[in-house]
């Protein structure tokens, strides 16, 4: 295990050892962006239900918004080549 600016990076975390595959619900973008034609800079793929958000680095950050409405605590990049995943709960980090 080890921390990369005070977060766990490969940390044992039980939301993420529980998480599923859901299939993503809107695989051309996030969601609520292709609603109202608003941009993103990467993409989130819910590990519970197959929300499909917007990261943190774009302007209406609906994946975190997701897990604030749902609770829905592990996300994975969803982005071509990455594959880590991310617990909202536990603050933790794997890859």
């Amino acid at each position: 295990m080890g921390y990369a600016g005070g977060v766990s990076v490969n940390a044992a975390c039980a939301h993420i050892e529980a998480a599923g595959n859901p299939a993503p619900r809107t695989p051309q973008g996030c969601e609520e962006c292709l609603k109202s034609g608003d941009r993103w800079v990467h993409l989130r793929l819910c590990l519970e239900c197959g929300h499909v958000g917007c990261c943190d680095s774009s302007p209406n950050k609906h994946a975190t918004r997701h897990f604030h409405a749902t609770h829905h605590p592990v996300i994975r990049s969803f982005q071509p080549g990455e594959r880590w995943r991310w617990c909202y709960v536990d603050e933790v980090l794997a890859e």
